[in-house]
């Protein structure tokens, strides 16, 4: 197994635009793939554009979703992909022939279709089904996995991804900026935004305080200390909606520590070098070697009732799954 350049990227997307949203896609793969970088990763329904989805009927879902592999979107990536002869990491709502919807993320190479994954925790719209599955595949001999968002949430989907043999765990995400039970927890006024040029120093303070960046590095790098993994971590930059985002998309290594991460107040992508030494040299390869599942197999698997509750969310957004 060889290193492995990955890049990960920022953009501000537009609420069920794709044509611009590929537009972007496909300039930012374009410099991914001037870095170095044999896979560049973005960030949860980047391609659809996310927090608007919570307006949307079902209909109006369905004629923004698209069958996997068959859409336009999927074709579109791969031919950026062949273009730039990158792979590409991208989301989108997705649909199946029985009208049933998804909160998917793909990966495509030149050839077309990696692989696909179905997120398990959804709640941005009520009509979104969970998928039911975990979802390993080859990228240049490294095996990778995807959990999208609040999937990370849950600890054993991250172990139960490794333990399938994971060494790369792409996670895009929509997130930050959002009010939670948390202390300094909050959205961000929009108005930071728009006013970036003029006061930089302040936006930057939201973006990377409790509210931001430091709440994330609270629990991203141990994700990928605890299973000596390396973590690629996406999210958009700029307003989703009605909601302003930070961005801070970066790569950690095993060792729980940033190798790379996008610092501009606006789109950006940035490459780091993965290497398998350090797969085996972490701690966590160790402390998953050293395991005793019989001490805790029935704990772990017991029979439990899933609850998400979503604080940002209106109750009458957030129907059953």
């Amino acid at each position: 197994m060889e290193n492995l350049r990955i890049a990960t990227a920022q953009f501000e997307n537009a609420s069920g635009d794709k044509t611009y949203n590929l537009s972007v896609i496909r300039s930012l793969a374009a410099e991914a793939a001037q870095q170095g970088a044999q896979v560049v990763a973005f960030h949860e329904c980047s391609v659809t554009g996310y927090t608007f989805a919570r307006h949307l009927s079902r209909e109006q879902l369905l004629d923004v979703a698209e069958y996997i592999p068959e859409g336009e979107s999927i074709q579109a990536l791969t031919q950026i992909a062949r273009d730039h002869n990158i792979a590409i990491l991208a989301g989108l709502f997705e649909k199946d022939k029985q009208d049933q919807l998804f909160k998917a993320y793909v990966c495509v190479d030149k050839n077309g279709l990696v692989a696909k994954y179905r997120k398990l925790h959804p709640f941005i719209n009520p009509h979104l089904i969970p998928g039911d599955q975990y979802v390993v595949f080859d990228l240049h001999g490294w095996t990778c996995g995807i959990l999208i968002c609040y999937d990370n949430n849950i600890v054993e989907n991250v172990r139960a991804t490794a333990l399938l043999g994971a060494d790369v765990i792409f996670m895009p995400h929509v997130t930050m900026l959002t009010p939670s039970t948390r202390p300094g927890a909050g959205f961000a006024d929009p108005a930071l935004w728009a006013n970036r040029e003029n006061d930089p120093t302040s936006v930057r303070l939201e973006f990377d305080g409790m509210k931001g960046r430091a709440w994330l590095m609270k629990w991203l790098p141990a994700r990928a200390y605890d299973n000596g993994i390396y973590v690629v971590f996406s999210n958009p930059i700029g307003m989703d909606d009605d909601q302003l985002k930070n961005g801070c998309s970066m790569i950690v290594d095993p060792f729980g520590d940033v190798l790379a991460e996008c610092r501009k107040l606006g789109n950006e992508v940035t490459t780091a070098t993965c290497s398998p030494e350090k797969l085996h040299q972490a701690g966590g390869h160790r402390y998953r070697n050293a395991r005793r599942p019989d001490l805790y197999r029935d704990i772990i698997g017991q029979s439990h009732k899933s609850e998400q509750k979503v604080v940002w969310m209106k109750t009458d957004d957030t129907a059953s799954q």
